[in-house]
């Protein structure tokens, strides 16, 4: 693993394919990452799946429930768009049709999504472990989906 400029900026997710680390952006999401962080510390993310993966598009995860239709027991986050480019390995919030109802749920674009760019608050990017996003099994849900085992903040990871 190269060496982690950031710790307190960046996630370590074990997944059942294998690490993923991503540099988290507060300079661009300050109100996400910051709930990101909150929850990852509180263990929510450990054990949820990848409920949601398309091929070519996007692996999302986040709801407690595995369905897509649950959050944190936290308020919605207000939007935070930002020009940040949906692009390979950017991590993003999802959301329901209000812009202002991302709360637990994120994705991981597998390519270009350039069409999310201002309708979605991108608060992240993959640094290490792509290869690992790209072997999510798909699916819309997914069958026996794959899931993160665990997810922590580098400055937490003794």
């Amino acid at each position: 693993m190269a060496p982690i400029k950031d710790p307190e900026n960046t996630l370590i997710m074990e997944t059942t394919k294998g690490k993923v680390v991503i540099a988290l952006r507060p300079d661009l999401a300050p109100k996400h990452v910051e709930r990101i962080k909150k929850l990852v510390r509180e263990g929510f993310y450990d054990g949820i799946v990848f409920h949601r993966v398309i091929d070519g598009f996007m692996a999302q995860t986040g709801c407690p429930k595995g369905t897509g239709t649950g959050g944190s027991k936290y308020p919605n986050i207000p939007a935070e768009f930002n020009a940040e480019p949906h692009v390979r390995g950017v991590c993003s919030m999802a959301r329901a049709q209000s812009p202002d109802s991302a709360n637990s749920q994120f994705f991981i674009c597998f390519d270009d999504a350039r069409f999310l760019d201002k309708q979605y608050t991108a608060w992240g990017k993959v640094v290490e472990g792509m290869e690992n996003v790209d072997k999510i099994k798909r699916g819309e849900p997914v069958a026996n989906p794959d899931k993160i085992t665990s997810l922590k903040v580098a400055a937490d990871v003794k």
